[in-house]
């Protein structure tokens, strides 16, 4: 989907925008001059943040509205400032966190949760007014099989642990991950 230069541009370029955020607030940088046309692309996307490997923000959107460049500038910010799991990162330890990106296809509809293949797919449960998302490197992070993978999405989605099994609608996505090492 994006080849390697892209994928080093936008790497960088979401470093800028957390250091950036951790010093001056909100305020997105500026577009720089002279975008490749792989990061033009319009893709759904997540930034996510670790800290010593913990997870320290991941914030993102699934369905493709906008250039990749763009996800990556406001998404970035969000995972430093804005994760509500989160406290927002400090200038201190900005310098310290490894960002990785995940960009991704459009979500489609699977007729069951048969057809998830972990780590290939991206979930997103769907049930009433509840969703919930999990990236396709979630469940192979976290060793969990594919009953595990669904009780914890259900439950992120604030719904009983078993509730994926009935009437629950799901789509799924694919995502290339990349960030620093």
């Amino acid at each position: 989907m994006l080849d390697r230069e892209t994928r080093d541009w936008l790497t960088t370029w979401a470093r800028q925008n957390v250091d950036a955020a951790v010093r001056l607030g909100d305020a997105p940088l500026p577009a720089p001059p002279g975008i490749g046309a792989g990061a033009r692309q319009v893709m759904g996307g997540f930034v996510t943040l670790t800290l010593d490997g913990a997870l320290r923000g991941c914030i993102g959107e699934i369905i493709p509205t906008r250039e990749i460049w763009q996800v990556v500038r406001e998404q970035a910010v969000n995972a430093a400032l804005h994760d509500p799991r989160f406290t927002p990162l400090t200038p201190r330890d900005a310098p310290r966190v490894r960002i990785e990106i995940s960009a991704l296809n459009p979500p489609e509809p699977v007729a069951s949760w048969h057809e998830i293949v972990l780590g290939r797919h991206g979930i997103v449960l769907q049930k009433g007014r509840r969703s919930a998302v999990f990236l396709p490197q979630v469940p192979v992070e976290q060793g969990w099989d594919l009953d595990t993978t669904l009780e914890f999405l259900s439950r992120k989605a604030g719904l009983a642990a078993d509730a994926w099994k009935q009437d629950a609608q799901f789509l799924v996505f694919e995502a290339e991950v990349f960030g620093e090492a």
